[in-house]
């Protein structure tokens, strides 16, 4: 059935939909994410240690003058509560903006409220996610000069425009050979495109590698994966209630047409 619901109930679903993919997303972050996080931490503090003693042994300074715990802005556990509320707030924020361009989707094509929903959440994750994740992944806290942290970040941002240009282009290229008889080639269409702009992209972007030949290599690909884990976690669930949500207010209308006949 297509999505004929008006705006405002889109929002609402979108909205809906997106608190809940925050939450079990916030959820798999702490599960997943927290302990490598600890352990990172633990690095780090290992090596402000180690070079306050150096210092000290050097300069007559005292050791653990220049880390003092106290100092700490926010504690562990209130970075834990900030973590669900970041992605509880991520995720109504991605759920608005996901009813906004469902809405004007659904003018161009003649998908299902349930696939193009589904299908939406794919597209973002491959374009927010995946591509910017494998030519700049997350790194954790430990790891990364500060100095380097805008550079960082504007890198990570044309990363997510790659992505993005490379899903609309490869939509462009599905549309030019939907009239295409064979199915082959309307699959490899859109997906030789995709990798190509992909591909063009990385080419263009410059590689920024931060991490220290002194960090474990096991707990760096563990955090990188966990935060994987969380963003497919965010995606699928959020396309997920969507497209039940959809479908609840479809089933809900059929009763009432019949009633109304």
């Amino acid at each position: 059935m297509p999505l004929t619901d008006s705006f405002a109930k889109l929002l609402i679903r979108g909205l809906l939909a997106g608190l809940i993919a925050g939450i079990l997303a916030g959820v798999v972050a702490f599960v997943l994410g927290e302990p490598h996080i600890e352990a990172a931490i633990a690095i780090e503090e290992a090596t402000v240690a180690q070079e306050a003693q150096d210092h000290a042994a050097q300069g007559g300074v005292e050791a653990g003058s220049s880390h003092d715990e106290g100092d700490e802005l926010v504690s562990r556990t209130g970075q834990r509560f900030g973590l669900f509320l970041a992605t509880s707030l991520a995720g109504l924020a991605l759920g608005a903006i996901f009813a906004v361009v469902a809405h004007y989707a659904r003018r161009v094509t003649t998908l299902s409220g349930p696939v193009l929903g589904l299908t939406l959440a794919t597209l973002a994750w491959l374009a927010i996610e995946a591509v910017p994740f494998l030519k700049y992944p997350a790194n954790p806290p430990a790891v990364g000069d500060p100095d380097t942290m805008t550079q960082r970040t504007w890198l990570w941002l044309a990363a997510v425009l790659l992505g993005l240009l490379a899903v609309i282009a490869s939509v462009f290229a599905s549309k030019a050979v939907a009239a295409q008889e064979f199915l082959s080639v309307r699959i490899a269409a859109p997906v030789v495109t995709f990798l190509v702009v992909v591909t063009i992209g990385y080419l263009v972007l410059p590689t920024v590698n931060n991490v220290g030949d002194d960090f474990p290599a096991v707990l760096l690909w563990q955090f990188r994966l966990s935060s994987l884990a969380t963003q497919a976690t965010l995606w699928l669930v959020l396309g997920l209630a969507f497209a039940f949500l959809t479908e609840r207010a479809s089933g809900a209308k059929k009763p009432a047409t019949a009633s109304a006949a």
